[in-house]
């Protein structure tokens, strides 16, 4: 389905990408989720909200399964990604909790989850966070390249959204690759993500497409 949805624009992908190089990503189909980090520690977890105004689930998000508590890094790093409950944990949860009833996918029962009051319900649902970007971290380091800030992320314990480099030679197999990869992968996915991986290249085209508008 995504190679059906996307075939028609390669043409234009391939003609936006130029002789730059791109992070192609799944566009996980969960709830985003703003990670805030200070002195190595979780101390803040939002939702997007109405998308001006989000919803505090610090305490939710510490029980989510491959969340770090705490990592190396001491400064402010503040993360975005996606909160998701993967196939088969929503299907195990069917059989014990009988959620179908109430949850019809993984989407549903993930943002159901996230706002719990009790977050030992939560816990239960094995709730999984896989980070997309960073989008602010202190002045003691900066990354040229968005490849290497997603390789940071990892190294202080983060998951990240599946994703492949891609230049306007590759980009065609690229989305091949991931129509086939989503299913059979356990992560819900409704579609991919295309970024420039030169963070400078990137803010320049945000700041023109700003000015434009």
């Amino acid at each position: 389905e995504i190679h059906e949805r996307l075939v028609g624009s390669e043409m234009c992908i391939r003609d936006r990408l130029g002789n730059e190089q791109g992070l192609l990503s799944m566009k996980l189909d969960g709830l985003s989720i703003i990670l805030t980090y200070e002195n190595g520690e979780l101390v803040k977890a939002l939702t997007r909200g109405n998308g001006e105004i989000g919803e505090v689930i610090t305490n939710n998000a510490k029980t989510f399964v491959n969340i770090p508590g705490r990592i190396q890094y001491t400064g402010t790093l503040i993360v975005r990604g996606e909160a998701l409950i993967r196939y088969s944990d929503f299907e195990e949860l069917n059989k014990q909790e009988n959620v179908e009833e109430q949850y019809k996918n993984p989407r549903n029962l993930c943002s159901g989850s996230v706002r719990q009051l009790n977050n030992e319900i939560t816990a239960k649902r094995r709730v999984h966070f896989y980070a997309y970007n960073i989008i602010s971290i202190g002045d003691e380091i900066s990354f040229t390249k968005k490849k290497e800030g997603l390789s940071w992320l990892v190294k202080q314990g983060f998951e990240v959204a599946p994703y492949r480099e891609v230049s306007a030679s590759n980009i065609e197999d690229m989305i091949t690759y991931f129509s086939n990869y989503v299913k059979q992968s356990d992560l819900p996915s409704d579609g991919l993500v295309l970024t420039f991986d030169d963070v400078a290249y990137s803010c320049l085209l945000y700041t023109s497409d700003a000015a434009d508008d």
